[in-house]
């Protein structure tokens, strides 16, 4: 049996380094080919009725866009007549949009910022709910409620004994906004921790393939560690 052909992705942002972020996540998950990358709504219709592109089965969607809204662009699709699923990747909490996203067919919400691990939970339930509606001409109520509870799974992202996910939340919210590689000793000093306890939820975050860490070169004494969010190549 040949193997099933992997979902085609386009991703839209209105911010350089999240678009080819989120695009080179994907590109790490099995299952899943990014066609298109789109700096905004008008890039992203231009990518949905250009029909050298195959049609697109799933958009990765930020909400704030610089030449219109993520929900704009839904009912834009909509009125196309374009069925892709979307996952919406955005740090919009506004309650009101969250319900008219939803309401306009979203099927994962996801705030920045988030780990891999985090990403790649909300695709791969995704792509489980893909799988079973795939192929299917007629389908059942069990295969329908199989697919529907792909979408919506029963607990959160277990975190090893003793750590806190609103701490690493935090740790992973600094680690993103800094500029250069940083030590567990610069995150303890900067989020008020200890630097056994910086350096355990860093190590977590490359572990869970969030981040990448490296010795730091240069300095005196004993090497020390430094880690870096991590980006595209």
């Amino acid at each position: 049996m040949s193997a099933p052909e992997p979902i085609r992705v386009l991703v839209v942002d209105d911010e350089p380094i999240a678009l080819a972020a989120h695009a080179e996540y994907v590109r790490r998950l099995e299952g899943f080919e990014v066609v298109a990358e789109a700096h905004g709504m008008g890039a992203a219709l231009a990518v949905l009725n250009d029909p050298n592109i195959a049609s697109i089965q799933l958009i990765l969607l930020d909400m704030n866009l610089t030449d219109g809204h993520g929900l704009d662009l839904l009912r834009r699709i909509h009125g196309l007549g374009l069925m892709p699923n979307v996952v919406a990747i955005t740090a919009v909490r506004d309650v009101q949009v969250v319900r008219s996203a939803i309401a306009l067919g979203i099927t994962a919400y996801l705030i920045k910022p988030f780990t891999f691990a985090a990403f790649r939970e909300k695709l791969d339930n995704y792509r489980n709910y893909h799988d079973v509606l795939t192929d299917r001409t007629h389908t059942s109520q069990d295969a329908i409620d199989r697919a529907l509870s792909q979408l919506r799974p029963t607990g959160k992202l277990l975190l090893p004994k003793g750590m806190l996910p609103e701490t690493l939340s935090a740790v992973a919210d600094w680690l993103r906004t800094q500029q250069a590689p940083s030590s567990a000793t610069e995150a303890a000093a900067s989020l008020v921790m200890s630097r056994v306890t910086a350096r355990r939820y860093l190590d977590h975050l490359v572990e869970t393939g969030s981040a990448t860490k490296a010795p730091r070169h240069g300095s005196p004494g004993r090497p020390e560690l430094e880690y870096s969010w991590s980006r595209p190549r």
